[in-house]
């Protein structure tokens, strides 16, 4: 008896933090509806102050995200051999392009299966918000531009994007043809996160080729990742509270839920049971096959990311918590977490591409236009690539579903009419983008535990003739002392 209440305790003890957390999500959800219900309307200024806590949060967590990620690449790549970095970002790479594209199929099969954009209750939908124009093309080569951001202090604060702009009295533009208007390149604001990977890749290729001299270097952002993960650990005790009210600000600020419900009920259900899916039977399906281990205590441990994700609804601002979830609970090597997590959370969006798959179909279908196999196939292409770029570029969640609106021929301007549930969709394929960068991270340790194991005894043999050699030289130098 004293055995099992002592096991409770230890229990308690260990995911104390994690079960707050969850208190919290639970707590700004009654608290949101108990606000709610208390008056007919919130003002924008009202709805601030309640999220003024949570907003706090989420600002201490975004000021990690940019020395956190580039520290972390930098040793993490410096600090490997650049055969081995080459095998282990081969894993990662294969593992976010095999999950994503398995993330579009099962999204484009689930759409085309339930059809929710078919029957009476689709036809009523309102249209909220507005769309920006953009094209393909555009959206595209803004993705390849802020890979190579032209400055750095710049790039953690904007990133570069394409404007169109329509000039009525010019002849040589149509309205009707986005091609033909006006370019203007402008920044905007928003962390470059994909020009800070890149370059943080190369610098730390850079700095391993450079070997001895390259040493210092690498200590110094070592230390820098080291002393930002002890800061993410004192912010982490925040989240019950943060959570708390941020998910209760995003309670008091959206619709009716009766009319939501009806409205977009059926897409609703159909893009959660697509990442219900994804997350709870193909991601820890993987994981299972690939390291012969069930996923169950590697999930429990990382519900700490988890329910962050949920209550921030950014893979990025969520980054420095994964990462303490793997390195302290799951023992993932902080060589291998620190290098595919920072670049997991830039590019692998499994839940988002699932998501922008069916919101495509769904419009589609509420337009009473049916798709060929060709274009869902455009369709499941496009989302993959869109997803990959989501990080890279301004307003991500909406530029990259108009660019798939487009590869079909359907007006931007229909991403209005999911923007009403679009908030809390966000939040769960948010959840899902970073269980599966979690579950990559682990999947790829377990990979590469043989090749690091192989390197840590070939450092340590190259300590051990270094230190001989020291030794033999202070011998020679004692004896001359001593002859002279």
């Amino acid at each position: 008896m004293a055995g099992d209440r002592n096991k409770v305790q230890k229990c308690l003890k260990s995911n104390f933090l994690t079960i707050f957390t969850v208190a919290g999500v639970i707590g700004g959800g009654v608290l949101g509806f108990v606000l709610k219900s208390s008056k007919e309307e919130w003002t924008p200024r009202e709805v601030m102050y309640v999220q003024f806590v949570g907003e706090i949060f989420l600002r201490m967590l975004k000021g990690l995200i940019i020395p956190l990620l580039v520290s972390s690449i930098v040793t993490a790549i410096g600090s490997l051999d650049l055969s081995l970095s080459k095998k282990i970002g081969f894993r990662a790479i294969a593992y976010y392009a095999a999950t994503t594209c398995l993330a579009v199929l099962q999204g484009i099969i689930l759409v085309n299966v339930i059809r929710p954009g078919e029957g009476g209750a689709s036809h009523g939908i309102k249209r909220s918000g507005s769309s920006r124009n953009v094209t393909t093309v555009d959206t595209l080569l803004d993705l390849v531009r802020n890979m190579f951001p032209e400055n750095l202090i710049q790039a953690c604060i904007e990133q570069t994007r394409t404007n169109l702009t329509f000039k009525p009295d010019s002849p040589k533009m149509n309205a009707s043809n986005l091609l033909t208007w006006d370019i203007e390149l402008v920044n905007a604001d928003g962390s470059n996160m994909l020009g800070l990977v890149i370059f943080a890749i190369v610098l730390g290729i850079a700095i391993g080729k450079m070997g001895e001299v390259g040493k210092p270097l690498l200590s110094l952002f070592a230390s820098l990742g080291e002393a930002m993960m002890v800061i993410t650990n004192w912010v982490i005790w925040f989240s019950p509270v943060g959570v708390l009210f941020l998910v209760s600000a995003k309670i008091i600020e959206m619709d009716s839920i009766r009319i939501v419900i009806g409205q977009l009920g059926w897409y609703f259900f159909t893009v959660l049971l697509g990442l219900a899916c994804h997350g709870l039977i193909i991601l820890p399906g993987i994981y299972t096959v690939f390291t012969q281990k069930l996923p169950f205590k590697f999930l429990i441990n990382m519900t700490q990311a988890h329910v962050t994700a949920f209550g921030t609804a950014s893979s990025s601002a969520t980054l420095p918590v994964s990462m303490s979830c793997l390195e302290e609970k799951n023992k993932c090597d902080p060589r291998v977490s620190r290098f595919v997590m920072p670049i997991g959370a830039t590019i692998n969006m499994d839940g988002t591409a699932l998501y922008e798959a069916v919101a495509a179909v769904f419009i589609a279908q509420v337009r009473n236009v049916p798709l060929t196999f060709g274009q869902l196939v455009a369709v499941s292409i496009t989302a993959t690539m869109a997803s990959i770029g989501a990080a890279g570029i301004p307003q991500a969640g909406l530029v990259t579903m108009v660019m798939v609106l487009n590869t079909v021929g359907l007006p931007a301007e229909d991403v209005t009419l999911i923007i009403t549930v679009d908030w809390l969709l966000d939040r769960f394929r948010t959840l899902v983008n970073v269980e599966g960068d979690g579950l990559g991270a682990g999947l790829v340790d377990h990979l590469s535990k043989a090749e690091l194991r192989g390197m840590d005894e070939v450092d340590r043999q190259t300590g051990k003739m270094r230190n001989m050699s020291l030794a033999k030289d202070s011998g020679e130098t004692e004896w001359l002392n001593s002859a002279l």
